[in-house]
């Protein structure tokens, strides 16, 4: 990956339109999941999303120089981990929209883990931006109904909880070609995978959601890593290794706002005030976190 350069604050116009096409493939991403999740149980779908995430790339890709313990801890936190828990909470317990909003609450567990595994400290803006998001979360479990019920919203906060593990994993894995390491990783999501849904969704339920799952469905699963993983990491990556992650990054807020927007229009999401209220929580505490050093130094 090239070193990046010192552009000017702003991303010219095609980068920019990348960057956004990017975040409009992973926040409209929840709504194909939950086409998936139609036909096939989710830890299938997760099997098979990272199957498909690992044929025929990792015959591309050299394995990156890190140790396969590393690989290994990257590929269970986020396959078992991150996808396996939200697949299953999006299967009934939680909408797609609010699905897209709570599990960017890892940027936060990543600055706590980072607190206690590393010692780094708490900067000034971040309580105010944690204590935003809470609220906003606070807002979500106060409406639970048979859409989105306790049980779905622990079920992504814990999946944004082992996405912020895999974070930290990757982050001492120092500069490497990413799109590989996600590939080769990927090894070590389909074992567990498989083995949780032999175990919970049994074999048979498996050969009939693989014998009449339609074209749609194939179409979401193989979207799942061509589109999602495979496109979206390589195209970020190349963002950031041509632009500061301080001007590129503030982006990725628009991934609940496609999510939620896209679970409206597709699949009739309804959009009460409180859910607005307690998605304005949650981004404007990410995007306090996000913003808040960059806008105290310009005031400096």
């Amino acid at each position: 990956m090239p070193a990046p350069t010192s552009p000017p604050s702003r991303l010219p116009l095609s980068h920019l339109f990348l960057a956004v096409l990017v975040v409009a493939v992973w926040g409209t991403n929840f709504v194909v999941i939950s086409r998936a999740l139609q036909q096939l149980p989710p830890l299938l779908l997760a099997t098979l999303r990272f199957v498909f995430a690992v044929l025929p790339a990792i015959f591309f890709l050299p394995r990156p120089a890190v140790p396969w313990r590393q690989l290994a801890a990257y590929g269970v936190l986020i396959g078992a981990g991150q996808f396996g828990l939200l697949f299953i909470a999006m299967r009934a317990d939680i909408t797609p929209g609010l699905a897209s909003l709570v599990v960017q609450t890892q940027v936060f567990f990543t600055i706590g883990l980072a607190m206690r595994l590393h010692r780094e400290r708490l900067r000034a803006v971040q309580l105010p931006a944690l204590l935003l998001a809470a609220v906003g979360l606070g807002v979500i479990a106060a409406h639970t109904d048979a859409h989105t019920t306790i049980t779905g919203l622990v079920l992504v906060l814990l999946a944004a909880l082992c996405w912020s593990a895999g974070n930290l994993v990757a982050k001492a894995a120092g500069p490497v070609n990413l799109l590989a390491y996600v590939v080769w990783a990927s090894l070590f999501s389909v074992p567990p995978l498989l083995l949780l849904s032999l175990l919970f969704e049994g074999p048979a339920l498996m050969l009939h959601s693989l014998r009449h799952a339609d074209a749609g469905t194939w179409l979401a699963v193989v979207w799942q890593a061509a589109g999602n993983t495979l496109f979206g990491y390589v195209a970020w990556a190349w963002l950031l290794a041509r632009h500061p992650a301080a001007t590129v990054s503030p982006l990725a807020l628009l991934v609940p706002v496609f999510g939620i927007g896209a679970s409206a229009l597709l699949l009739g999401e309804p959009l009460p005030a409180w859910k607005l209220m307690a998605a304005a929580l949650v981004m404007g505490g990410l995007a306090l976190n996000l913003l808040g050093p960059r806008l105290r130094r310009r005031a400096g």
